[in-house]
């Protein structure tokens, strides 16, 4: 609620363009202290653009700056650098992570901040010479993941974390800020199970208790009507609504995000494989993947089914596919097809025609600095040979660009990608239509077998429709057998013929996906023996 008259932050009339394109245009929000802003908007609405103005973000200066006014407590700013952000007291956790991967959740927490102590040389020869004091880095971590609500792991290494983890010593960095009036938080739950993004809006709560404003970005539209005071719906560059959260709902949001109706529970066609052949046959699996429980997963997939395997936070169910492309060791055996698939080597696995849509997008599945026509061509060159020409009988082998350009254009049309064309950089693009970028690899690969792990992360309701349209079509027209793994049991209901509930390592039990949510909730709770 809000505490003073003066606003904590206004926007006024913010206007950007990137390359020629207007991508903001005559964005105005006000803010008060300890008040929590949804903002929502489909990919490529603008909403991460307006955020890094407000953060001063290197991109908005090297690309022509912006033009309108931010004001913090009635004053005028304007920050060249997130430094002069975070030092007037806003704070940003990012979509993607900017974690230090080879240091402790401690030293990435207190980066740059860390507390020292003086010592007999740095007595004689001057303040650069202190030591770390761990005992109080150690003492401020604790805290500020303590501020948080959910615990993380203060002494582990940051590339050994689990995805939800890092997310959480993201924000934990920030909390960890003394002058911090207001954070930005662009996607947080995106990569959180329900029980982690719980703990997450009871810890923005928390802030709002405590003066700090929150300005939360995220496609699950219930959050915000949850936990947030107002909502601004933000459309092709236009702020559309500026609504109490109390007085709208998530039909409403949907309608203003996308300009029509969106029908988010679709109903699918189920289909009954039990006299299918076994395509997968896994037995015994156990894998070693920090925050993930493996330990004994025996399964069949049915040739030709969609299989959701679902389950709660750190029950094993990311660690599977993880363990059997190879990211991660693994032990016990997989079969496809009645062949043995060798564990523990990522290039076997993808020369068996298997392909992995990871749930770390930026970490596994993107080349940043690359086009998208390398992104999606690349793969299937490397690991196939397609897209490219032969000379001289073979010996000589050239980039088929016309197909390469050829096979980008029909995905970025049959996924909506938006961007400006097959030959943009995959880091220019927004984090959903990275995420869509990556399934147009896997389906280039046109495997037998496909592991799709949180296929809609970071994907706005208009969009995550037609993500699952996508994968339902390539299961149903190439005839492509499909594993997807998700934290959101309505979204398996929707796309798969069966559903897999992983608990404490194990299989607890599969169930049509027709059956009410109520039995899957049952699985997730049950004691495997």
């Amino acid at each position: 609620m809000e505490k003073t008259n003066t606003p904590l932050l206004e926007m006024r009339n913010i206007k950007k363009d990137f390359f020629g394109n207007q991508v903001l245009t005559d964005i105005n929000i006000t803010l008060g202290e300890g008040e929590v802003l949804g903002l929502c908007g489909e990919n490529g609405a603008g909403k991460s653009t307006l955020m890094k103005i407000l953060f001063g973000m290197n991109v908005i200066r090297e690309t022509g700056g912006y033009e309108g006014d931010i004001l913090l407590n009635g004053q005028k700013v304007a920050f060249e650098t997130p430094f002069d952000a975070l030092a007037a007291g806003i704070g940003m956790v990012h979509q993607e992570f900017s974690l230090i991967p080879g240091f402790t959740a401690t030293e990435n927490i207190l980066l740059n901040r860390e507390p020292k102590k003086r010592n007999v040389i740095s007595e004689v020869f001057g303040d650069r010479l202190d030591t770390l004091d761990y005992n109080q880095m150690t003492g401020r971590a604790e805290t500020s993941i303590e501020k948080m609500g959910f615990h993380v792991d203060k002494n582990m290494v940051i590339n050994e974390m689990p995805v939800g983890h890092k997310q959480f010593t993201e924000i934990a960095r920030e909390l960890s800020k003394d002058q911090l009036k207001l954070l930005i938080l662009d996607e947080p739950t995106a990569v959180l199970t329900e029980k982690e993004a719980e703990a997450l809006l009871d810890s923005i709560r928390a802030m709002s208790k405590n003066g700090i404003a929150v300005i939360f970005i995220t496609h699950r539209l219930q959050e915000i009507l949850s936990v947030c005071d107002k909502v601004v719906v933000m459309r092709d560059g236009f702020v559309v609504k500026d609504v109490p959260a109390k007085e709208t709902n998530v039909n409403e949001i949907s309608k203003w995000m996308v300009g029509r109706n969106v029908d988010t529970a679709a109903s699918v066609e189920v289909r009954d494989e039990k006299d299918a052949k076994t395509i997968m046959s896994i037995r015994r699996l156990w894998v070693d993947m920090p925050g993930e429980i493996v330990r004994d997963v025996s399964l069949d997939v049915k040739e030709g089914e969609i299989l959701g395997i679902g389950g709660l936070a750190g029950q094993g169910k990311l660690g599977i596919p993880n363990g059997i492309m190879g990211l991660y060791e693994a032990g016990g055996t997989v079969e496809l097809d009645g062949k043995q698939i060798p564990l523990n080597s990522p290039r076997k696995c993808l020369d068996a025609s298997l392909a992995f849509v990871s749930e770390d997008r930026r970490g596994v599945g993107l080349l940043l600095d690359e086009t998208l026509e390398w992104n999606v061509a690349f793969p299937a060159m490397q690991v196939q040979n397609k897209f490219l020409k032969n000379y001289l009988g073979g010996l000589i082998k050239w980039r088929d660009e016309k197909a390469i350009r050829e096979v980008t254009e029909r995905y970025i049309d049959e996924l909506a990608i938006k961007c400006t064309g097959s030959k943009q950089k995959a880091k220019e693009l927004s984090g959903g239509n990275q995420q869509k970028i990556c399934l147009a690899k896997a389906f280039a690969l046109e495997p037998k077998f496909l592991f799709v792990s949180e296929p809609t992360r970071g994907i706005d309701v208009g969009a995550k429709a037609l993500v699952l349209e996508a994968l339902r079509r390539f299961n149903r027209e190439s005839g492509v057998t499909v594993v997807m793994i998700s934290s959101e049991l309505e979204e398996l209901r929707q796309v798969c013929d069966r559903i897999a509930i992983v608990s404490g390592g194990k299989i607890a039990g599969i169930l049509p996906a027709t059956n009410p949510s109520e039995d899957f909730g049952m699985l997730m709770v049950s004691m495997v023996k």
